[in-house]
């Protein structure tokens, strides 16, 4: 009764609203879990318990990708918490509070350092955040804006990178056509993800920010960061973060060391996973990649790396290296009970057939011959609620592409297929960055340590506005079909969007 309908979509967006209307993420995932198990089940309250523990929570808990994502969370929060305890970090912060003398200056460091990681969403935000947490809270950026920063070149920027964990998942859906090929075809016109760059840039230069941002911008000028990340809370509602002492023969080295280690590993164990070492060619290699697994393999082949480093280097003794890991998991403990949550949440919306009722109104649509220009818009729209609903992008990739490389025959010198991928995968960015169930908005709080119902809130205006741009630029690209031309047009589009806006404040 409730399966393939309107009514799959409720358990998320009850989720959702409560999020956003009680300030409190646990009980609103909770809830949302709970309707999805008694529509399910059709109000039976044996039937409810048991598809939300066992076909929903436990299922989750048990799949072997989400559980690699899960060590690789508690491996970082670990090499996080040695980087702190050895001084690393702490003195990082000295050497950039010396070079990065302006706040603009810091903002455009977290940029770039983001957009230089761009191997994996998940290691993208806490590696972001632990390294730029010191240099933002020297020049009072609050650590909302800090979230944002880490948000926007997370997957913005893997769904850009053709050797990424996001074109690996992208490459895998695509059957019928080189999935490489068209992931590389798709960048120019994967305007969310380029506006999106070019609105931080903006953001930043013009000096500027606008809605709740403002108001947290505002808020760290006059209170003390402690208060301001959550009055009184840490990440995600936790208040009993761990505040071990800090070694002071600490350098620069015990922060760059570990990170660098912790880059090159990850790449190793990726293309490990995808048959490099079997002759498997470096790029195919990657695409082939178990980024679950790869990650797994190369952030404990970096932990023990670093550990060995800190002992050799005299910064930390064996006793303190071993007690950072019960620390650095208790960290992350707030990050994986959202994230349990989340993946339950999707569990219940999918076993309610929340995909095929989205993808039964696409099709509606791309059987209309008439919208065909159209296509492009519509199928950015249709993603970008999916990935909100669901708080999953690779999800949202798995059920629209197939259904794009259909209605258009696998044709590759079709641009308008092309310009349609593209579409489906800038939507499904956009909608996981404005959700507040996707994993990779919650890796964002968690590296920036912002209380994560404040990361949405702030972040959403911001997300909303790059989107709008992005209609437009899809609607243009549907008629134009150049990529050149379309994405100057994006650009001055979201460019004209800041000036109106800045002067509209002016007028206030």
């Amino acid at each position: 009764m409730f399966v393939d309908t309107f009514w799959s979509l409720l358990p998320a967006i009850i989720a959702i609203a409560l999020a956003l209307i009680t300030k409190e993420v646990y009980s609103s995932l909770f809830i949302g879990i709970v309707v999805g198990g008694m529509l399910y089940s059709g109000f039976s309250f044996t039937g409810t318990i048991e598809h939300v523990f066992v076909d929903g929570m436990i299922s989750q808990l048990s799949d072997s990708w989400n559980v690699g994502i899960l060590i690789f969370l508690v491996v970082l929060g670990t090499m996080v918490m040695l980087m702190n305890r050895a001084g690393g970090s702490a003195a990082f912060g000295k050497w950039a509070v010396q070079h990065v003398k302006t706040k603009t200056g810091a903002q455009i460091a977290t940029i770039v350092l983001g957009m230089l990681i761009f191997i994996d969403d998940y290691f993208n935000c806490l590696t972001v955040g632990s390294v730029m947490r010191p240099v933002t809270d020297k020049h009072k950026i609050s650590r909302e804006k800090l979230a944002y920063l880490i948000d926007a070149t997370a997957a913005p920027i893997c769904i850009i990178a053709p050797i990424s964990s996001w074109a690996a998942a992208v490459t895998g859906f695509v059957d019928g056509v080189n999935g490489l090929t068209l992931f590389v075809r798709a960048i120019p016109y994967n305007f969310y993800a380029l506006l999106t760059i070019v609105m931080m840039f903006g953001l930043t230069l013009m000096k500027m920010d606008y809605g709740p941002m403002k108001q947290a911008e505002e808020h760290i000028k006059v209170k003390d960061l402690i208060t301001s990340v959550g009055d009184g809370e840490g990440l995600l509602g936790a208040s009993d973060q761990p505040h071990p002492p800090t070694s002071q023969k600490g350098k620069v080295i015990h922060l760059i060391f570990p990170i660098v280690s912790l880059i090159i590993c990850c790449v190793i164990g990726m293309i490990y996973t995808g048959g490099f070492f079997e002759g498997t060619g470096f790029v195919d290699a990657f695409s082939g990649s178990d980024a679950s697994v790869g990650l797994v393999y190369g952030s404990v082949a970096a932990l023990i790396i670093t550990i060995v480093f800190f002992l050799l280097t005299n910064v930390l003794s064996f006793k303190d290296c071993m007690n950072s890991i019960p620390e650095g998991f208790k960290s992350m403990v707030p990050a994986i009970l959202v994230l349990t949550f989340a993946w339950t949440l999707k569990s219940m919306t999918d076993s309610l057939g929340a995909a095929n009722y989205v993808a039964g109104i696409f099709e509606n649509f791309a059987d209309n011959g008439a919208v065909m220009s159209f296509i492009p818009a519509l199928v950015f729209i249709i993603a970008t609620f999916l990935a909100f609903a669901t708080g999953t992008s690779w999800g949202t990739f798995g059920i629209l592409i197939p259904i794009v490389v259909n209605v258009f025959g696998s044709n590759m010198n079709n641009e308008l297929m092309i310009i349609a991928i593209s579409a489906c995968m800038a939507g499904a960015v956009c909608g996981d960055h404005c959700s507040p169930i996707s994993d990779t908005t919650i890796m964002a709080s968690a590296g920036a340590q912002c209380d994560h119902i404040k990361h949405v809130s702030t972040q959403l205006p911001y997300a909303m506005t790059a989107a709008a741009v992005s209609f437009a630029a899809y609607i243009i690209s549907g008629f134009v079909r150049n990529w050149m031309i379309c994405l100057v047009v994006g650009i001055a589009l979201m460019l004209g969007t800041l000036f109106v806006i800045k002067n509209l404040k002016k007028a206030n």
